[in-house]
């Protein structure tokens, strides 16, 4: 109980921070945008390659060579720009947390300035995400594995678009600097990977059920309204997230109070304390 309490007052003094710059929200939402548009498009490439079959039981499609290098870069292409607009958003929170006043323009400008380096982590992340998917297709075993090494992958780089769009590092030295850093923050780490998604899925929670009794009416306003709240609340969450993640940065490398945190707040949640994995927990 704990971690969920640290998480919440992490989630509140992250949400203070968004009150501020509202338009932070946009960031995820035009990056959901631009994601299906990136989708549709590879996935219309995936289908003109697909090969014709006739058998028996009629006429039938099987992928080709050429199906799966389009799945592969489109792969790549969809982790690219989700780390472009994570970069977005981390950089106009920044901005915000060390006195600046962010706007769109200037989030985007922040990620476009180190638009090499984002690729480059976007590639090496995406890389890794193939393996692991190649990894859980080998069967029950194989997805226990996947999803392990997974969540230790997500935890040990949760501070690589920072590292990225602060320091300008290369993907292997963002690797190493994040590992770095998880030693010092791997409690509020882990707090935000495992309480940010439980906060996000109780407050989902309630729209949900007024959704599904709006369903049993009018079934089509029913989904609509579900959709719109998972949704809204998805972006909400994605948004203070990014907050959060250039807050712990920003507190775990310079051990400054970041500009709209109240320092009682982040003493209570950054606490040092020796850990497991030493330094501070």
């Amino acid at each position: 109980m704990g971690r969920i309490r640290r998480s919440w007052e992490i989630l509140k003094e992250s949400a203070v921070v968004l009150r501020a710059d509202k338009e932070l929200v946009a960031i995820p939402l035009l990056g959901l945008v631009v994601t299906l548009v990136v989708v549709a498009a590879f996935g219309g490439a995936a289908w003109a390659t697909l090969t014709e079959t006739v058998d028996a039981s009629g006429t039938g499609y099987e992928p080709s060579a050429a199906t799966y290098a389009v799945g592969v870069v489109g792969y790549l292409a969809v982790s690219i720009v989700g780390t472009y607009f994570t970069a977005a958003l981390v950089a106009g929170a920044h901005q915000r947390l060390t006195g600046e006043d962010p706007s769109l323009g200037t989030a985007f400008g922040g990620a476009s300035r180190r638009l090499p380096q984002v690729v480059g982590w976007a590639l090496l992340a995406g890389t890794v995400g193939l393996v692991l998917q190649a990894i859980a297709d080998r069967g029950a075993i194989g997805r226990l594995v996947a999803g392990m090494l997974d969540f230790g992958f997500q935890v040990l780089t949760f501070l690589a678009v920072p590292v990225v769009v602060v320091e300008g590092l290369g993907p292997g030295a963002t690797l190493k600097r994040s590992t770095e850093l998880f030693r010092t923050t791997w409690g509020e780490n882990l707090t935000a990977q495992l309480g940010f998604g439980l906060i996000g899925f109780l407050v989902m929670l309630p729209g949900v059920a007024v959704a599904v009794l709006v369903g049993l009416v009018v079934p089509l306003v029913g989904i609509v309204l579900g959709v719109l709240w998972v949704a809204a609340v998805a972006l909400v969450m994605s948004a203070l997230n990014g907050i959060f993640r250039a807050a712990l940065y920003q507190y775990a490398t310079t051990g400054s109070v970041p500009s709209g945190f109240s320092p009682d707040a982040i003493t209570r949640a950054f606490a040092p304390r020796t850990g497991a994995f030493g330094g501070r927990r």
